[in-house]
């Protein structure tokens, strides 16, 4: 659709020009009648907090005067002396409560120069001041380093807040002493309360710590303005001010415009307010107003806005119907049916390529499954040609071991046939038996060289630890000829859970290795150690060789070795072995100057241990 000259016009122009006609009238109208109400109202709450200020100055300056014309008094004079006569305090006694209750002071007493006070208007009553020390209060300090003081606190017998005004008596003997005269708000507060449950502005009172000392809403007692350091409140907690009363902040913040401020009372929503505050004669505090504006200049704002609204709107229609509804009509179809047609084609480009990237995501999985499942193969294959070819490391030693007793055998058995020949029957039978014993023994080395080139069955008995030392050792006994071996292993031998023959493959390994390193030592020395250690058995291998390499830590991976002829596979192997057993196996310094190998195994379960097998019985 084209315009004047062929140019593009949007059917949809006139109404949004009208729209945004009818907004930004709406807009500048409530800005202009909320600008007037906020003035107008900034003036009434401005008055307001004048008069707040006179009737809370009208009230403090009603005691103002009392302490001073107290201080004078003879008798309260003579009190604050050294052992003042008991009638003479009655009286006293009698005459501040007269004067409490003439001039509505809260409590009226007199304070000797070590902070004990000794006369008061409540004396005799629950909750008498009289014999209370308040020495620490900053207002009697105050009155005796100054001549007068006060201070705003909460009552540590009353637990009732109010206003201390002090002032210090010169008694008999260059003695002084302190009246005080406690003036308490409540009337005040109770009027800004009545005020501010029907509507009216929310009044309070703070010191120059920003802490609220009295406030329309109760809650807000003891609160700050703003945050109180820590210093500052451990003063507060020493000096006993405010009690146990947490100073937190009260619920007023900044508004937007930077001139109100919101109310946040729990619960109930927040409001805006206008903050206005002045300092009160005379005192140090200041005095916070805070008149609602919610409803007031709401009022205001939309009341110009709907007016200006309605005029420009109408205005803006009559120009609107000029644009013809069936031409509108007809664009709005056809955008529509575009919308849809374009929505259906992305929806179809993306079904394909979800379906598309399914496909590369199963088959990714099927191909990390294989590679995974061959992972495991070739570790067992790995493993399987470390045990291997950890039989040719130690081949010399077993068939050193198997030609001891094949010699003995033969010199036994030529001894029987002799001693047969001679009818030495007895002789002959023990030398059968030796050959049987040592036929036995040849055989336990035969079963653990077929436990070392088995491969894993991946079950986990009960293993005593002792005897899978006892029989590693046996495998290695040829090359320990020479070598100062320290055996320290406890009776019974803790059970753990693994493999027998694959566990002794990995004793004979830290061994074997031990045995490398102690070669060419000067009085070489290996020590195999086990104990427990809480739930777990312990079992170290070290020597005084040469120790590990520099990043000993690499010594586990696999085809690293510092031996010319090595594979470099039999720790990486041990590793494996021992985490398959749920343990750990690393490598440190020894004592000795060489390595230490620390292997940790889980301790089998003491219902377990008792059908345990013996390590190496298998064949």
């Amino acid at each position: 659709m084209t315009g004047w000259r062929g140019l593009p016009r949007s059917p949809a122009l006139p109404w949004l020009l009208g729209l945004a006609a009818v907004l930004a009238a709406a807009l500048f109208a409530g800005r202009t009648a909320e600008r007037a109400a906020l003035a107008d109202l900034r003036r009434s709450a401005n008055a307001t907090l004048a008069l707040q200020v006179a009737a809370f100055r009208t009230e403090m300056q009603k005691q103002g005067s009392l302490p001073l014309a107290l201080a004078t008094d003879p008798e309260i004079t003579a009190v604050v002396g050294p052992s003042p006569d008991p009638a003479l305090l009655a009286r006293v006694n009698d005459r501040l409560a007269e004067i409490a209750r003439a001039s509505g002071a809260a409590v009226i007493y007199v304070v000797r120069q070590d902070g004990l006070a000794i006369a008061a208007s409540n004396a005799g009553e629950p909750g008498s001041f009289v014999g209370t020390n308040y020495g620490f209060r900053p207002y009697i300090q105050q009155a005796l380093a100054e001549g007068a003081g006060r201070q705003f606190a909460l009552g540590t017998v009353s637990g009732r807040p109010g206003l201390y005004l002090s002032r210090r008596v010169a008694g008999p003997g260059g003695r002084t002493g302190v009246v005080v005269v406690k003036v308490e708000f409540d009337g005040i507060e109770a009027a800004w309360r009545d005020s501010w449950k029907k509507g009216g502005e929310t009044v309070m009172v703070t010191d120059p710590r920003g802490i609220v000392l009295m406030a329309s809403e109760p809650s807000w007692r003891f609160g700050s303005l703003r945050p109180v350091p820590e210093e500052e409140r451990r003063l507060i907690r020493e000096r006993l001010e405010f009690g146990a009363a947490p100073l937190a902040p009260v619920p007023i913040h900044p508004a937007a415009d930077g001139t109100l401020v919101r109310i946040g009372n729990g619960a109930e929503p927040a409001r805006l307010a206008l903050p206005l505050d002045a300092d009160i004669p005379g005192t140090t505090w200041r005095l916070h107003t805070l008149t609602r504006v919610g409803v007031a200049v709401a009022r205001e704002r939309i009341q110009a806005q709907v007016i200006a609204g309605l005029g420009v709107g109408l205005a803006c229609l009559g120009l609107a119907e000029i644009v013809g509804r069936r031409r509108r009509l007809r664009a709005s179809l056809a955008e529509a049916a575009a919308r849809r047609i374009d929505l259906e084609e992305r929806v179809r480009a993306r079904t394909e390529a979800l379906t598309e990237t399914n496909r590369k995501l199963k088959a990714e999985i099927a191909e990390r499954q294989r590679a995974e499942a061959e992972r495991q193969r070739l570790g067992r294959e790995l493993a399987h040609a470390g045990r291997l070819a950890a039989l040719g490391q130690f081949a010399a030693s077993m068939a050193h071991e198997i030609n001891q007793p094949l010699a003995a055998i033969r010199s036994y058995a030529d001894n029987a046939g002799i001693l047969i020949q001679r009818e030495r029957l007895p002789e002959a039978t023990e030398n059968l038996a030796a050959v049987g014993r040592l036929t036995e023994r040849i055989a336990a080395l035969t079963r653990q060289l077929k436990g070392f080139a088995r491969k894993a069955s991946g079950r986990r008995d009960p293993v005593a630890l002792g005897g899978v030392v006892r029989a590693s050792l046996e495998v290695v006994e040829g090359r320990l000829s020479g070598i100062d071996l320290a055996l320290a292993v406890p009776e019974p031998s803790p059970y753990v859970l693994g493999e027998g023959p694959r566990l002794e493959q990995v004793v004979v390994n830290l061994v074997q290795n031990a045995l490398d390193a102690v070669a060419g030592v000067n009085d070489p020395r290996i020590a195999v150690t086990v104990r427990v250690m809480g739930e777990r058995a312990v079992l170290e291998v070290g020597d005084n060789g040469g120790g590990l390499p520099e990043g000993g830590a690499q010594v586990f991976d696999a085809f690293f070795t510092t031996k010319a002829s090595g594979l470099g596979l039999g720790l990486a192997i041990s590793r494996g072995i021992v985490e398959e057993c749920g343990g750990t196996l690393s490598a440190g310094a020894s004592p000795e100057g060489g390595a230490l190998f620390r292997v940790e195994l889980p301790l089998a379960p003491a219902a377990t241990q008792g059908c345990a097998a013996a390590p190496g019985a298998a064949a």
